[in-house]
């Protein structure tokens, strides 16, 4: 067995000091991650079942089992380089769908099922998705949306569904249940030739201004995880048990906790959960003895309201890692007395370059409010944005990590060279390329990263990340509405909720109706998540001179 990462230095400097990627020339991504392990009987995955009780995994079942996806792909025409859309939430045939598209040299793109109808519709076409595997509650989104996709012909159903299933289900596309597909062809395959920079899978992230990006990373992006995981779980990951409740359609999920994890060969506990129940939380965690967990600042607060977790609950957890806003010195006190010392680690990434700065206790201390210090194996530094250079200590600056042969960072925004050039730095520090992450935050003394601000106003809720615009345009479609503005406010629980003022068209009075009205469309079109919790109607937004709605005022 081959683990190629590894952090085992004992103190931080020695391992910022002898890090180096040692990758071999022919990597594939899903044959390190299921293939390589020498007891394939290890249990690689406990998935929960909705009725009670649960099924296990091995590594070898995973990886026979994708082997079996790939032939099912490769008989509906999917080839080298081809999109596969993979809509699922935590099932066994979410997992399966990625590593048998690796197997295939093709390329994953993992969608939430929260999705409505315009951001589905925008990801299949702007991708080329030639295949779909979705789940059934997806079914009549796809079956709606379908024919706006050109290139897409195949859709596998995980699940029973009650809409037709059937070459006709669809005009033109192909619909078969996943099962019945899959259990129809073999579990021999021969990987594609591959290396660490053969693309593997896109992720979409919104911004602030035009349409979501789709992020294009490399076979080798779940290895440039590694470092940071065995930093942000204490540097001990063998004989442990992995569970986050995020969904595996984000790389928070899947890069932070799933595939890190199958890498050195540990298993993960999965469940659908959709709406997080701190109760169901704890109770999973003690029936698999989870020792490491993923869990959003959002699902953290939640389990902070939950009297004597560890009086009731005979929890084996040993460490938690979070991100996506700074993390409190009351969540890190909570943790260590209500939960029996368990370590709470800060992380700090992004779609296009994930786990770049995170805490380690055994390295150092942890200072509440900062990310902590950058990881081994990542370049990170705090430069201006202007010229390039390193800031002084204290002062802030944008975010940047070197290229080189970081294998965690992105290769290029799909079909947009010039958002990828956008963000790369040609002539950065030392003189080498550097990725810029928009993001801002001040060096101190010791080293450790201290988040500003975003230089663009995305909102992040409940450990999503979303996009003012794509909420914007989607309230706008109604036909009573005449401007709107969306911002994010303070929430205790959530970090942010989205706030939506709205200006109603001449002769229309904001009501109830008209609120509920403009919640079920962003519902409906965008996510279930990017709905306005707060809604207030005004007679007038509030504009800068060239027209464009102030959403400090708002």
């Amino acid at each position: 067995m081959a683990y190629y990462v590894t952090v085992d230095s004992e103190t931080y400097a020695e391992a910022r000091d002898s890090f180096s990627w040692d990758v071999p020339p022919d990597f594939n991504a899903a044959a390190d991650l299921v293939g390589k392990h020498d007891d394939g009987e290890q249990v690689a995955l406990y998935q929960l079942l909705p009725g009670g009780g649960h099924e296990e995994y091995t590594f070898a079942d995973l990886d026979a089992q994708s082997n079996a996806v790939a032939n099912a792909l490769e008989s509906r025409g999917v080839e080298y380089g081809d999109r596969v859309a993979v809509v699922v939430p935590q099932k066994p045939s979410n997992v399966l769908t990625h590593l048998a598209c690796w197997k295939l040299g093709a390329i994953s793109l993992p969608l939430s099922v929260l999705f409505g109808d315009d951001a589905l519709r925008y990801r299949l076409t702007d991708s080329d998705a030639r295949v779909a595997v979705v789940d059934a509650s997806q079914l009549e989104t796809v079956q709606e949306i379908a024919p706006d996709c050109p290139r897409l012909e195949s859709v596998f159903v995980v699940g029973n569904s009650g809409s037709a299933i059937g070459a006709n289900a669809i005009d033109g596309v192909t619909v078969e249940r996943f099962a019945d597909a899959v259990d129809r062809e073999g579990t021999a395959f021969e990987l594609a030739e591959t290396d660490v920079e053969t693309p593997a899978i896109i992720m979409y992230t919104s911004g602030s201004t035009g349409e979501p990006k789709g992020v294009l990373h490399t076979h080798g992006v779940w290895l440039g995880h590694c470092p940071a995981f065995r930093m942000y779980f204490e540097r001990d990951v063998r004989d442990g048990v992995y569970w986050t409740p995020a969904d595996w359609a984000w790389i928070g999920a899947l890069g932070d906790l799933v595939f890190p994890a199958w890498h050195y060969g540990q298993p993960v506990v999965g469940y659908p959960m959709g709406s997080f129940d701190p109760e169901r939380a704890y109770e999973i965690m003690a029936a698999f003895d989870v020792t490491d967990a993923f869990l959003p600042p959002t699902a953290i607060r939640m389990l902070m309201g939950v009297d004597d977790p560890d009086g009731r609950y005979d929890l084996s957890l040993e460490a938690i890692c979070s991100g996506g806003e700074p993390l409190t010195g009351e969540i890190l006190e909570w943790a260590d007395e209500a939960l029996a010392g368990v370590v709470v680690n800060e992380l700090y990434g992004q779609t296009e370059a994930n786990l770049l700065v995170t805490n380690c206790r055994e390295w150092f201390p942890a200072k509440p409010g900062s990310m902590g210090k950058p990881v081994p194996g990542h370049d990170v530094a705090v430069v201006d944005s202007d010229t390039g250079e390193r800031v002084e200590t204290g002062e802030s600056g944008e975010i940047a990590v070197r290229r080189g042969d970081d294998p965690v960072l992105f290769e290029a925004y799909w079909n947009a060279p010039e958002k990828t050039a956008a963000v790369t730095l040609e002539d950065g520090p030392d003189g080498d390329t550097w990725h810029l992450t928009g993001d801002l935050a001040e060096r101190d003394e010791d080293g450790y990263l201290w988040f500003t601000s975003r230089d663009d106003d995305l909102i992040i809720t409940s450990g999503y990340r979303v996009a003012p615009r794509e909420v914007e345009e989607t309230i706008l479609e109604h036909e009573a509405v005449a401007q709107v503005g969306v911002v994010g406010v303070p929430d205790e629980t959530r970090g942010e909720i989205i706030r939506a003022v709205v200006q109603p068209v001449d002769g229309v009075t904001g009501s109830d109706e008209l609120r509920s009205e403009i919640r079920d469309l962003v519902r409906e079109k965008v996510a279930a998540y990017e709905y306005p919790r707060e809604l207030e109607f005004r007679d007038e937004l509030p504009t800068t001179t060239t027209g464009k709605i102030r959403r400090t005022e708002l």
